[in-house]
Formats: structure tokens, sequence, C-alpha cells
């Protein structure tokens, strides 16, 4: 994945294209960190490290153009969303709330008589089994009102 992000990025400068230049090389720069902190020596990750770091960097993406939207600067968030778009190219397909009620509802079953007590245990298999395809929040969402 992280040399599928350095071609895109070579692409992306010969085409001239500036935003998708910017986001790339700021992918790539988490990725780097992510790298040394990992302590790669070759400062490779794999594949699921890869998503992990995409994944949060979306969801950094998502979060100030909320703060934007907030404070009334439409313009700013629209950058901020359009830069999520990018990046979201090269996540999973993500879950419908349907999707992931129901491995939630599986992982639930598979508890004999799960309780709100449940609810980290059930988070924790959930986010293991969707990895990159749910966002947390959102698994956290559903669980808790399946047990609730």
């Amino acid at each position: 994945m992280q040399d599928k992000i350095d071609s895109d990025l070579k692409t992306a400068m010969l085409a001239g294209d500036k935003q998708r230049t910017e986001v790339l090389r700021s992918l790539k720069t988490a990725l780097q960190y992510e790298a040394v902190n990992a302590k790669s020596i070759d400062r490779k990750l794999d594949d699921q490290t890869v998503q992990k770091v995409l994944a949060r960097e979306s969801k950094k993406r998502q979060e100030t153009a909320e703060i934007y939207r907030n404070v009334s600067e439409q313009e700013r968030a629209d950058a901020e969303l359009a830069e999520k778009k990018i990046i979201d190219e090269y996540l999973p397909q993500q879950l419908s709330e349907e999707e992931i009620a129901k491995v939630v509802q599986e992982e639930i079953a598979k508890l004999n008589n799960a309780t709100p007590a449940d609810m980290g245990r059930v988070i924790g298999a959930v986010k293991a089994r969707l990895q990159a395809q749910a966002d947390g929040a959102t698994i956290a969402k559903i669980v808790k009102e399946k047990l609730s």
C-alpha cells in the first residue's frame, strides 16, 4: 500500500495536481513517523498498520471539518472534506450501520447473557474482526445500544 501511495504521489506531481500532491505528501509523512515509532529498519509498514494510519488521518480531517463548520468556515470545512475524500480512496469500503450491527449481534451472541459490563469485550472483538472497515465510535455506539 505504501508503494501505491508513492506511485500515486509521483503521478499527481507530474500531472500538476497540487491538492492531491499535498494530501499524499502528508500521508507519506504520517507513514514515515509511524515507521520511525515502530522502529522499522526499512521504513516499511504492513498494510494493516498503513490502514490504521490512513483511518486516523481521515478521521482527523473529518473532525477538523466539523470544527470549521461549527465556526461558520464552510470553505475550510470543504477543503478538509476534499482531503478526506482523497485519503478514503486508499481505505477499504466502510460498512453500513446495519452491517456493523449484525457483527455486533454475532459477538454478543458468543457471550452468554451479555451485560453492559461486557461492552469493552464486545467492542474489542468487533474492532478486531472489522479492522478498518468500521469507525470505532460507530462500533461503540451500536454496542451500547444493543447492550442497554
